[in-house]
Order: structure tokens, then C-alpha cells, then sequence
């Protein structure tokens, strides 16, 4: 389990992505990078990093669901996700 302040810190940035996409589309676009320099670090989509929905763990995350590995395996075991079975034959 990821601390806190690392999950905090993750959501942090990806509301500064969000908030300032427009404005780094526009200097990109114009080509102004002087401009692009006086907006905060974290408002860079490269600085995000994809962490697991409920524990925070950076490694072994799977996309589609947004989970880690372990997490999945859990969940999926436990029947609390639709659609996914643990194959038997």
C-alpha cells in the first residue's frame, strides 16, 4: 500500500494536467516555451505516472482496469469484477 501523501500527490498532478492543458496546447501551438517554462512542473502529462485505483501501488498496473496486478488477482478471485473468471479446464 502506496502512503497517502504519494496518492495525494499523484491526484494533485493530474488536476493541474487537466486545469492547464488548454492553455499548454495554445504555447505549444504558437510555439512560445518561454511561456510554457512559467507554468508549474506538474501541469506536464510526462510527469504522471499510472497508479492503482485502491492501493497506490506504481508497478504492475493493468490499464484497462485501472488496478494493479495483486489488486485484480484479489478482486477477481473474490467474483467483484463482472466479466472475469479464473480459468479452469
Amino acid at each position: 500500500m502506496a502512503k497517502e501523501s504519494l496518492k495525494a500527490r499523484e491526484r494533485k498532478r493530474e488536476r493541474l494536467v487537466a486545469k492547464f492543458a488548454e492553455k499548454r496546447k495554445a504555447l505549444k501551438a504558437a510555439g512560445d516555451y518561454v511561456g510554457l517554462d512559467k507554468l508549474p512542473k506538474d501541469s506536464s502529462p510526462v510527469r504522471l505516472h499510472n497508479r492503482c485505483k485502491l492501493t497506490g501501488r506504481p508497478k504492475g498496473y493493468m490499464r484497462k482496469f485501472g488496478l494493479s496486478r495483486v489488486t485484480f488477482r484479489e478482486m477477481a478471485s473474490d467474483g467483484k469484477i463482472p466479466g472475469i473468471t479464473k480459468a479452469s479446464w
